[in-house]
């Protein structure tokens, strides 16, 4: 079947569901942990008992984790309402007002769905799509991921019946053009990389999608292989048809399984239809895909360790050159990109190089997509122009702090990125500002910290990650970084001597210096960006013997309020679960420091009138001027 008939029944069979009421539920892994499955249960349910005819489409995420489980309700002539949290005790009302009835249900609603004058998906009433650019996160939340017609009804695959007319070269220089760097690292150019794979000499060459998506607080790959497959897939057909490749393959972690499922789905729907394998839209091209499920190690998702896993071999990083793209997967010339890398491509090849390249800065071109994770009120995901600053994502996106608290910094990057700080929350997020800040770009996950957190301890937690998944290979990584840790570790316990600092940060640049790959010399940054903008909180912990947060165990301790305590109330007595507080009911209460464990469940459990529990360092004074019992 030709790709215009293709086009004409999916447009056919897209205009049948918008011309009617419908439901469109997301069902990603977000919206499944908030409940999504039982309000879709309960949506069956009470239109089957009304004897209603609405379709309930299953679509993925919105990228307003936040507000999940998330309902559209469509009308035709009428608005496409956003509701929120929907429980299932709300369905009736839902099914009552809007879908039998006339009333909207605004006190329910979040906002109307519309598309805006550069054809992206918004949402008016929430003013943080007025600073986002939706290109690869534009279909997500808004088609059924499971229908490769409603991506086809939506521009999809129109790039590559445009590609399989046009020259290898032609392709590559406009790949070239547009600026766009790899999405999953430290930012390598991929025109460049796949001119290199086109030139390299070999029969056989083979295309890899690397979605192994290991970092802490990162989630984009996994929302986008949930809610729009297909346009990672047709960027690596177009990829596969320029370098002269007939195989690919999805790499992607075994902990994704509904991504997993979703992706299975959309390879057999691109099968049946002529998408994919013999013949592609009747032009002679052959390319086939397959999945590769990893075993969750952090390091298979550097490139090379990632072939050797899928050779059979132990994921250890190979020693370069050669690049993959002159001897990569059993050999042969290989051209591998991440998730969002290659879901750009077809946004290139439609709508050209310069368009592309007007997003964005000058040297750091598009979009980037972020997951916004942490102390933040409003996490999830989302998608702006590269130079965004960091004030933007905070506070018009994300919603600013939660509680009102205080930013404290944002590790962005993943646990080889780096802390930034207040004091540079104005700088633009493109590749070069990063690193001149001592991050990285990364993946894009983004964790934002408040004035309750400990530098300290988070450059702890974070390489405490880092060495537990080192492969080993290399000697500056496999015991400089649990060197690392140890000084941390003693730091955080307050029996570090200020001379471990100096050995800190000269260690850590040894490690980033002499490690085989790119996690290796990225692990310590965390610790360079921690002491670099959060010296004092170091000293303190090394030369005061406290954290300023009141993070570190060690470091703090629990006391009760004797002119706070309700001699009555048995709250922290009943939850402590090393028994540490005593006292009769009617006496005071009082914690053994020798028990305490720290765990901070009294504090959670005391009443907020009395407030008598609290958490200080222990040179402090009680705010009584008591001493502390």
């Amino acid at each position: 079947m030709g790709f215009f008939e293709l086009q004409k029944r999916a447009k056919a069979q897209w205009l049948a569901l918008e011309e009617r009421t419908h439901i469109k539920i997301g069902t990603a892994t977000c919206g499944r942990a908030a409940g999504a499955l039982e309000v879709l249960q309960a949506f069956e349910e009470e239109l089957f008992k009304r004897n209603l005819n609405v379709p309930i489409v299953q679509v993925g995420c919105i990228g307003l984790c936040y507000a999940e489980p998330l309902v559209i309700i469509s009308k035709p002539q009428s608005y496409r309402i956003l509701y929120p949290n929907v429980t299932p005790e709300l369905v009736p009302r839902l099914v009552d007002g809007y879908i039998e009835g006339e009333d909207p249900c605004l006190e329910l609603a979040l906002g109307t769905l519309e598309i805006d004058e550069r054809g992206f998906p918004s949402i008016p009433e929430l003013p943080r799509f007025e600073y986002e650019c939706r290109l690869i996160l534009r279909n997500c939340g808004f088609i059924d991921p499971t229908n490769i017609y409603h991506y086809i009804a939506n521009g999809g695959y129109s790039s590559l019946a445009k590609a399989l007319n046009m020259e290898a070269t032609e392709i590559i220089q406009e790949v070239l053009r547009s600026g766009l760097r790899g999405r999953g690292g430290a930012g390598f150019p991929t025109g460049i990389k796949w001119e290199h794979c086109y030139k390299a000499p070999g029969s056989v060459k083979y295309v890899i999608c690397n979605a192994d998506e290991g970092d802490p607080g990162a989630f984009m790959d996994r929302v986008i292989l949930e809610s729009d497959p297909q346009q990672v897939i047709e960027g690596m057909v177009i990829a596969g048809y320029t370098i002269g490749a007939q195989e690919g393959y999805i790499y992607i972690r075994a902990e994704y399984p509904l991504a997993i499922e979703r992706v299975k789905k959309a390879l057999k729907e691109a099968e049946e239809i002529g998408i994919l394998g013999k013949n592609i839209l009747e032009s002679n091209f052959n390319f086939f895909i397959s999945i590769i499920q990893g075993a969750g190690a952090f390091v298979s998702g550097e490139a090379t360790a990632l072939v050797e896993a899928m050779e059979g071999k132990r994921s250890e990083p190979r020693v370069r050159p050669p690049r993959l793209s002159e001897k990569g997967l059993w050999g042969s010339p290989t051209l591998l990109n991440n998730v969002k890398t290659f879901s750009y491509i077809p946004i290139i090849i439609n709508k050209g190089s310069q368009e592309f390249a007007s997003i964005g800065t000058e040297k750091s071109k598009g979009t980037a997509v972020f997951t916004l994770a942490g102390k933040v009120n409003y996490p999830g995901l989302t998608e702006v122009p590269m130079g965004t600053t960091l004030r933007r994502l905070v506070y018009d996106i994300a919603g600013g702090m939660k509680g009102g608290k205080k930013f404290k910094a944002v590790q962005i990057g993943g646990p080889s990125g780096g802390c930034i700080p207040e004091s540079l929350l104005d700088i633009p997020i493109d590749y070069d500002s990063l690193q001149h800040a001592g991050s990285m770009m990364g993946s894009g996950g983004m964790i934002f910290m408040d004035e309750e957190d400990c530098a300290v301890d988070t450059a702890r937690f974070f390489l405490d990650f880092t060495t537990k998944e080192s492969c080993g290979k290399c000697t500056m990584c496999r015991l400089g970084t649990l060197q690392l840790l140890n000084l941390l570790e003693e730091i955080c316990s307050g029996k570090a001597k200020i001379e471990d600092l100096d050995l800190l940060r000269d260690l850590a640049e040894d490690v980033k210096v002499g490690s085989l790959c790119g996690l290796g010399r990225s692990a310590p940054n965390p610790v360079l960006t921690t002491v670099r903008y959060f010296e004092e909180e170091y000293r303190a912990h090394i030369l005061e013997k406290r954290c300023p947060a009141l993070v570190c165990k060690d470091l703090i301790a629990f006391y009760i309020l004797p002119e706070k305590c309700d001699r009555a109330c048995e709250h922290c007595i009943l939850v402590c679960p090393t028994k540490a507080i005593k006292g009769e009911k009617g006496e005071m209460k009082v914690i053994d420091q020798e028990k305490c464990s720290k765990c901070g469940t009294c504090l959670e459990v005391c009443p907020h009138e009395y407030q008598a529990v609290v958490k200080l360092s222990p040179l402090d004074k009680l705010p009584s001027g008591e001493t502390k019992g």
